[in-house]
């Protein structure tokens, strides 16, 4: 549904206060990046956001990254992968140059993604995911073993930049288990800020606003801005 230019503006605005409300209750310093999720909507509702001033958007599947990249090529967007990749689609990725891949969700898929990197000569800016809601229908490493991971990515993945640490919060309408599974990649994304950590992406339109609560500060916002 191509959503008239008035109404993706109050979407946006009403995202962006709640966005506001939430980031005083952690720090007036403390910043928050929003990731327009465009899975769901027309190229159209992309570029009137643009035009209302958002610049980051996220993609689920490499195929629709590469077609919403080469539809709006003319706009200086910042696209990045925020769904599961597979490996026969790791070549097309790093043909598309994401500004960052949120979803490096295994060792395996990092040492597989490192080798084709490397084999192009280029680097890849990425977010290792943590399933910390342990959620069987969820791809990310489990909570116990992020900070090893992060770091043996760190010294076996030369071409990888590790960014930070990304999260979905449990599948569940108690808010107690959603803001445990917050609280949970916080305490290892604060861990790994000396490993040059900066980014903790979690929170989505149901629940960004109590991760940001919880210290997140970049969020994946989908259905909220095109409703």
């Amino acid at each position: 549904m191509i959503l008239d230019k008035e109404q993706l503006r109050a979407n946006l605005d009403e995202v962006i206060w709640n966005i506001e409300e939430a980031r005083i209750t952690v720090s007036e310093h403390h910043i928050v990046k929003l990731v327009t999720v465009a899975k769901y909507t027309e190229i159209e509702n992309i570029a009137t956001l643009y035009e209302l001033g958002q610049r980051a958007f996220g993609e689920n599947q490499v195929q629709q990254l590469k077609e919403r990249m080469t539809a709006l090529e003319e706009l200086p967007l910042e696209w990045h992968m925020i769904g599961s990749l597979q490996k026969n689609k790791i070549n097309n990725l790093i043909d598309l140059r994401p500004a960052l891949m949120q979803s490096l969700d295994s060792l395996e898929l990092a040492l597989e993604l490192n080798k084709k990197l490397l084999a192009k000569e280029q680097n890849m800016n990425c977010l290792l995911q943590i399933n910390a809601a342990k959620e069987e229908s969820k791809s990310g490493v489990s909570a116990a073993q992020a900070v090893d991971i992060y770091q043996e990515i760190k010294e076996t993945c030369p071409q990888i930049n590790l960014k930070g640490v990304m999260t979905i919060g449990a599948h569940s309408e108690n808010t107690k288990l959603i803001q445990q599974s917050f609280e949970t990649t916080q305490s290892i994304y604060e861990k790994l800020e000396k490993e040059g950590a900066a980014i903790c992406s979690m929170g989505m339109s149901s629940d960004y606003e109590l991760a940001i609560k919880c210290g997140s500060n970049l969020v994946r916002v989908g259905s909220a801005l095109f409703k």
